[in-house]
């Protein structure tokens, strides 16, 4: 049987402050009626992503789109459908929404939307709205006097709230040491660490999730961590990418993007390549490798989620 495809565009509708997004819930005369969206609807013939998504929030809910970037975009095969979710993250508005259609609308936290059933196409966006732009590696510090400067002024000249504790030179002990005053840190300013290491180390430190090598993510047979933890991974190709999806990661790095300096010797796949691997992905994807913040834009409009460096957060 050849299955319909159903392009549809999608709004992710943020509060001004960063802790609420907007949602509709499904007609109960509709597939999936009774569970909450992320509000949308199917473009028309010859319309692009974000001219759908204009009408349709304008019939929805009443409002005018006035910027908006990607946010993600969704394969999803249904028993008797193919979905594109063409989702937009929309940064400024003008109306007050509410359900034009008789639909219920509300504004959720955050930190609430586990508690509301989706259809399963919509998950890849609940991570993609809790996630930040930007994603910090930690570079190899000997001194913790210095390491523990560099991870503040991160944070807070930076805003970054997304961390990745990597440090390959400590031995377990050492790098426990170092995670347990990094995750203090962080939970100052409300950012999220990762330990880049065995998922048992969460077993000792109750740190935001794991991070897994390409190595350790090729090994794995299941995921190998609870599904209130976030789990990441890096991937450098398409291979990685169905691996980590397989496992339920909720978000990866993909990389090298350009040529780096610590791995001179490895090929730059380049935009293009990139796109065309995001595009397949089931989660949320940072690009890694030569990465700026004067990337960022150009990042999410290849689908990216943001990016990923060291050498750009780490002063």
């Amino acid at each position: 049987m050849v299955k319909r495809r159903v392009h549809v565009a999608a709004a992710a509708i943020i509060s001004t402050d960063g802790r609420e997004v907007l949602l509709a819930r499904r007609p109960s005369n509709v597939d999936h009626g009774g569970l909450w969206e992320f509000p949308g609807g199917k473009l028309a013939p010859y319309e692009t992503g974000l001219e759908g998504l204009k009408r349709e929030l304008h019939e929805e809910l009443g409002v005018e789109i006035q910027r908006a970037q990607p946010l993600i975009r969704i394969h999803h095969e249904y028993s008797d459908k193919h979905i594109l979710l063409d989702v937009w993250q929309v940064h400024e508005f003008s109306g007050e929404p509410f359900g034009r259609e008789g639909q219920a609308v509300r504004w959720v936290p955050m930190a609430e939307l586990v508690n509301y059933p989706f259809p399963a196409a919509n998950l890849p966006i609940l991570k993609a709205v809790m996630l930040p732009t930007e994603y910090l590696i930690t570079a190899e510090e000997e001194d913790e006097a210095l390491f523990l400067e560099r991870l503040e002024r991160a944070l807070v000249e930076d805003g970054v709230r997304l961390v990745q504790l990597r440090a390959k030179t400590l031995d377990e002990s050492a790098y426990l040491a170092r995670a347990e005053q990094a995750l203090a840190l962080c939970r100052r300013f409300e950012a999220r660490l990762l330990l880049n290491g065995a998922p048992e180390l969460l077993s000792r430190l109750d740190a935001d999730g794991i991070h897994l090598t390409s190595e350790r993510l090729m090994l794995l047979e299941r995921r190998p961590i609870a599904e209130g933890k976030w789990l990441s991974a890096s991937t450098h190709d398409r291979s990685q990418l169905v691996q980590a999806g397989r496992l339920g990661c909720d978000f990866v790095t993909l990389s090298p993007l350009r040529t780096t300096p610590s791995h001179p010797e490895v090929a730059p796949m380049g935009w293009h390549d990139f796109q065309q691997l995001v595009e397949r992905a089931a989660m949320p994807v940072f690009a890694l490798g030569g990465m700026t913040r004067f990337d960022a834009n150009h990042a999410r409009a290849v689908g990216a989620q943001g990016i990923a460096s060291i050498r750009d957060f780490w002063k």
